[in-house]
């Protein structure tokens, strides 16, 4: 089919070459192909498969225009024609392409710049508030990634709540520890005052017990530091680096889902103006442009395919580090706080006693009977008690004899209240007395 209309390179430079394949055990060389007429004048490699014969030989790539198969010309053919020419071929099958120069540079337009800039806006937005938005974009769905990095994140934020429980922990017992150290200088000091020579060993062997569980509380600590040291190179340096690895793995794929997005609007162009019978200007002229970004994304998926299995091997080493180091430092401080509480209890194990002398004072209760009139002492010799330093007038305490018997007679006390001034109620006896007297008190 002849094709009028100059073929728009776009500037670029083009390089013819002839590759030999041989077929794989299907009968294929392992490439799509997409143009041909009667539309398009070129007949282009679309797609490079995975472990094809055209994927391990390497020199052609997407994007090349195929001229010919084994020396048949098929410039301006239909792609099936192509295709159906290249399945009946024996091996091998000789394939003259001319290759795209410089294609990566003129792929890198601001349209994708701006898609890729939308993908990461809608990395964070859900489906249905995108397709309310209107945002379209492209989608990978068999990506673990994102998974993982949630994971990530969790395991985290699961090392920050477990060094900062370690550090209120080891806070505390630094705390415990100084106690412990001052009270063993207090029994010291107590000690070294002391002249009694028992006391003085009983307050030294424990103040030096006090201070040899201050100095094992304190040997524990080491241990247990560095784990928290661990735990925080994992939290500094491990999540950064390995956060920063997954963001620049994000960059590649959003720009690889950018050109799937670009080449996506631009074959469903090409589907408008054929509906419409209409001609397309760019594919009328060899439709570099789509050809461009066919090479642009094949590039991009090697980078993103290379950065995801590079990620994934670092998270899934990181996994296992994880796993193998927490349950490390978690047996590390469980041994460790054990033993530290072992030798504590060793060593208050042996009993003290600790002798204490209380010198008490007795106190000498001096009785003198008074006679707030004029009896003076009493013949019998009996101390008067005095109940109140500073009586007030009205307020007598006496001690009388009661009887006429010259024998000496149990004393009585009685207390005369002022039925005007004193309303406090009565102690002892009848509430309705005017003269209340108090039940008898024996001093003798």
């Amino acid at each position: 089919m002849d094709f009028q209309i100059e073929e728009d390179r776009l500037g670029m430079r083009i390089q013819s070459e002839t590759i030999e394949l041989t077929k794989d055990e299907k009968g294929v060389v392992g490439i799509s192909i997409g143009g041909g007429g009667p539309y398009c004048p070129c007949v282009y490699v679309v797609q490079v498969f995975d472990k094809s014969p055209a994927f391990k030989d390497g020199r052609i790539r997407c994007g090349d225009e195929i001229v010919a198969i084994n020396g048949i010309t098929v410039k301006g053919e239909r792609k099936s024609a192509v295709a159906q020419l290249i399945q009946v071929s024996l091996n091998p099958v000789k394939i003259t392409i001319n290759k795209l120069e410089e294609a990566n540079t003129k792929g890198k337009t601001l349209d994708i710049l701006i898609k890729k800039v939308k993908h990461k806006v809608v990395e964070f937005v859900d489906q249905d508030s995108a397709d309310a938005l209107g945002l379209s974009r492209a989608i990978l769905t068999n990506d673990p990634l994102a998974e993982k990095e949630k994971i990530l994140e969790e395991n985290a934020e699961f090392y920050r709540h477990l060094v900062a429980y370690f550090g209120d922990m080891f806070q505390y017992q630094q705390k415990i520890s100084e106690c412990q150290k001052e009270f063993g200088s207090i029994f010291c000091d107590l000690a070294a005052h002391e002249k009694q020579q028992t006391a003085n060993e009983a307050f030294s062997s424990f103040g030096d017990k006090h201070r040899m569980i201050a100095k094992k509380q304190s040997e524990s600590a080491v241990p247990l530091q560095k784990m928290v040291s661990d735990l925080q190179v994992y939290i500094d340096h491990v999540v950064p680096d390995t956060r920063l690895t997954i963001k620049k793995y994000l960059d590649v794929k959003y720009e690889y889902l950018s050109y799937c997005l670009k080449l996506k609007e631009m074959d469903d162009e090409e589907v408008e103006f054929v509906a419409i019978q209409e001609p397309l200007y760019r594919v009328e002229t060899g439709n570099y442009e789509y050809r461009v970004m066919l090479r642009c994304r094949q590039e991009c998926r090697a980078r993103f395919m290379k950065m995801r299995d590079d990620v994934m091997v670092k998270i899934e080493l990181l996994d296992q580090k994880h796993v193998r180091d927490i349950a490390q430092h978690l047996a590390i401080f469980a041994k460790t706080m054990a033993k530290c509480q072992q030798e504590c209890a060793e060593i208050l194990k042996e009993r003290i006693d600790v002798p204490i002398e209380i010198d008490l004072e007795q106190l000498n209760l001096n009785m003198n009977t008074s006679d707030g009139k004029a009896n003076g002492e009493e013949e019998m010799g009996q101390d008067a008690i005095v109940l109140n330093d500073n009586p007030l007038e009205g307020d007598l305490i006496d001690v009388n004899d009661i009887g006429s018997s010259t024998e000496f007679n149990e004393p009585r006390i009685s207390l005369r209240r002022d039925s005007q001034n004193d309303t406090s109620q009565p102690l002892l006896g009848a509430p309705d007395s005017p003269l209340e007297e108090l039940s008898l008190i024996d001093i003798s």
